[in-house]
């Protein structure tokens, strides 16, 4: 568990707090201290649970001395309540990997199907919103491109607070739609694809290094917030990385500055994804095949009709509780991935 560690963490970080110039950068201050008050939150969790231990050994041996009743249902009751504790506590330890504690970078791209499709994405979009809102991080867009007639081409967001990615990984891969197309006049059914790729916000010092000479950076007005003067100074940035061909966006930022700074910020955790599927690749070379990740191979299918169902493909677990699901409770899903993952 290292409670010490993340003790020690979040005193380290109260005295960054206490510097003169702390406020200076306020959107990182005020993502420090929610890092602190979260840190601080899982510690006391813990401490907690502990001492709910302590009492509920004490109350045991007093209902077995006595052989009272009464004290006996009252140790029920606690040993219930200690166990839906820990039960809750222990879904934090499948969150071991090495980045699940950073925030996510979220990006979601209408596939095969059309206007069905853009729909979908924007559906996505709105699950994955009301799931970060329901764990209390911060949403911030970065890019987005409305469809023609419906729902979104694609989109780039942040989503801020501790685990973020943790949880989120769950959600990376191809969603598949199965439903009566609401744009279709004869009302037939249509299957549709969006892909969602989700990544960890890296730190400034990770070990990703990106050569400037490896960059073609163009700059364009922005159809994001702050109207026609945003878009006269060319504040939107587009930066394309030469050697993997890989082209980031990002215009909903107040400056260039900003927007090149996230872009590239992006462009790391990309680039750190591609060097961990290569690594991945050359492995299971080794073993003895690679699966390529065909636009398709969906990771989990979403049935409106003839009946409501929600699928993961990788774990086989479903639901026919569809609107739930869409309304961003996505636990059920996330838990049985993790612990899904941890087992192999």
């Amino acid at each position: 568990l290292d409670i010490e560690g993340k003790r020690q963490e979040s005193n380290a970080k109260k005295i960054k707090m206490n510097e003169p110039s702390f406020w200076n950068n306020r959107e990182k201050a005020v993502i420090l201290s929610q890092e602190v008050e979260e840190l601080d939150k899982e510690v006391k969790k813990w401490n907690d649970l502990e001492k709910q231990i302590v009492d509920l050994e004490e109350l045991v041996a007093v209902a077995n001395k006595e052989e009272d009743n009464s004290i006996t249902k009252e140790a029920r009751e606690k040993f219930d309540e200690l166990k839906e504790n820990f039960d809750e506590l222990e879904f934090h330890l499948l969150l071991s990997s090495k980045y699940d504690r950073n925030n996510a970078i979220v990006s979601i791209h209408a596939g095969t199907g059309g206007v069905d499709a853009q729909d979908w994405a924007e559906i996505l979009e709105r699950m994955l919103f009301r799931f970060a809102e329901k764990k209390g991080y911060r949403v911030k867009i970065l890019d987005r491109n409305t469809g023609n007639e419906a729902g979104i081409k694609n989109i780039t967001f942040s989503i801020t607070g501790l685990w973020a990615y943790g949880y989120l990984k769950s959600e990376n891969g191809v969603h598949r739609l199965v439903r009566i197309s609401p744009f279709d006049a004869e009302s037939m059914r249509h299957t549709s694809f969006a892909l969602v790729e989700v990544l960890p916000e890296l730190p400034d010092d990770s070990e990703i290094e990106i050569k400037d000479e490896d960059l073609k950076i163009d700059t364009f007005g922005s159809s994001g917030p702050g109207g026609q003067s945003v878009n006269r100074t060319e504040s939107a940035v587009r930066i394309t990385h030469r050697p993997s061909g890989i082209v980031v966006n990002c215009q909903n930022e107040k400056s260039q500055h900003q927007n090149k700074e996230m872009a590239l910020k992006i462009l790391k955790s990309k680039l750190h994804t591609l060097e961990e599927k290569l690594k991945e690749e050359k492995i299971d070379k080794l073993k003895g095949g690679v699966q390529t990740a065909e636009w398709g191979k969906q990771i989990r299918s979403y049935v409106f009709q003839p009946h409501t169902m929600v699928k993961d493909h990788r774990t086989g677990y479903e639901t026919s509780d569809l609107n739930n699901i869409l309304d961003g409770n996505l636990d059920s899903f996330v838990e049985v991935y993790l612990r899904n993952n941890i087992s192999k």
